[in-house]
């Protein structure tokens, strides 16, 4: 299988999407790594990260995690916008996950220049290192994000830039296959809307939303490691893989979480740099754009690296976007219930309404 006896770098390891690949490269469901290092800046997180494998050691159905953890995980403190660093965490490797990023829109548009240092002067020390020690390395997939498709956000145009030197890399490093994986908001993932919405309603509401026209590509972080998983088996130099996903309102990921509780939804306005709807591919990228089971694939746009890449039929007329195809309410529930994330009623605080008539 695809991660048998590999040696895998995840960078920025402690996010959600690389804590999720962690534990699943851990199980051996796609071939058991000879071992697995996670290179992170915050050490906090490694503390808990590691933490919670060692709760867990006494649950019977994560015994063989528990065992791969101990044998197979390494923690690496080390930042990727230091070259030092990078370079060190690469030898020996095979397969690079790059997860480290700074994704937070408002921050990124208060704050460019540590979205560029991150997103981008990152990614190059990634590309650098690998060429000037000509390390062996067969595959780096870069994480990527819907917002870096015609990107209007200081987080959308850096990744955006980290597509691009991924896939220029494949002509100045021909040996190792750089990949891209692009897809859109993460269920519950750390710091996105699911997770905000839940404190909210937990503490009365109101769940506050920034347009009630707004869609958003919806997946799973299982999800998210699938589409990483198969960049690395089949995506050819310089592809972007991209799910199929589905879509909802946000309006209507808000009423499925609320239910029959008496808890007001208020719209506050669209932040700095959000879209309305995201794009996941452009009118211009889809005359580039194939599609191979559950994803569609972009082909990359340098002539030198297509001409040795298989010849492919276009498969998508018109750009991919979270307007097109949206789930109704029904289907948002019946989405959110099948990932558990629907909060029992018994469990929910009273609104702040309830709240003044119990006082009363």
């Amino acid at each position: 299988m695809i991660l048998t006896d590999k040696v895998i770098l995840v960078t920025g390891g402690t996010g959600s999407m690389g804590k999720t690949f962690v534990r699943r490269a851990l199980s051996g469901a796609n071939g058991l790594p000879k071992k697995i290092i996670v290179m992170s800046r915050d050490e906090a997180k490694q503390h808990y990260m590691r933490t919670e494998y060692l709760t867990k050691k006494n649950h019977p159905t994560d015994e063989v995690i528990y065992n791969n953890f101990l044998n197979k995980l390494q923690f690496r403190i080390g930042d990727v916008r230091s070259y030092a660093d990078v370079t060190a965490a690469l030898k020996g490797v095979d397969i690079v996950i790059n997860a480290a990023a700074l994704k937070q829109v408002p921050t990124c548009e208060y704050f460019p220049h540590q979205a560029v240092q991150t997103n981008c002067e990152g990614v190059h020390n990634i590309v650098r290192a690998i060429h000037e020690n000509d390390f062996p390395v067969e595959t780096v997939v870069g994480v990527s994000t819907d917002k870096a498709c015609k990107p209007v956000n200081v987080m959308g145009m850096t990744k955006a830039i980290q597509e691009k030197i991924f896939i220029s890399a494949n002509i100045h490093s021909p040996k190792t296959k750089f990949v891209c994986v692009r897809y859109g908001n993460v269920l519950a993932s750390r710091g996105s809307v699911i997770p905000f919405f839940h404190e909210q309603i937990q503490s009365g509401g109101p769940v506050t939303l920034t347009d009630n026209k707004m869609t958003r590509f919806l997946l799973s972080l299982e999800d998210a490691v699938d589409i990483v998983v198969e960049a690395i088996g089949q995506a050819q130099p310089g592809e972007t893989f991209i799910p199929v996903a589905p879509t909802a309102l946000m309006e209507n990921v808000a009423k499925a979480l609320i239910g029959d509780r008496n808890i007001e939804i208020k719209v506050t306005g669209i932040r700095p740099g959000e879209k309305l709807h995201e794009t996941l591919i452009s009118e211009e990228e889809s005359i580039r754009t194939c599609r191979r089971g559950d994803y569609y694939v972009i082909q990359p746009m340098l002539p030198e690296i297509m001409e040795n890449n298989e010849k492919f039929s276009r498969d998508l007329i018109g750009r991919y976007a979270s307007d097109t195809q949206v789930l109704d309410l029904n289907d948002t529930i019946n989405l959110l219930k099948k990932h558990e994330l629907l909060i029992e009623q018994q469990h929910s605080e009273p609104s702040k309404n309830e709240k003044k008539e119990m006082i009363k």
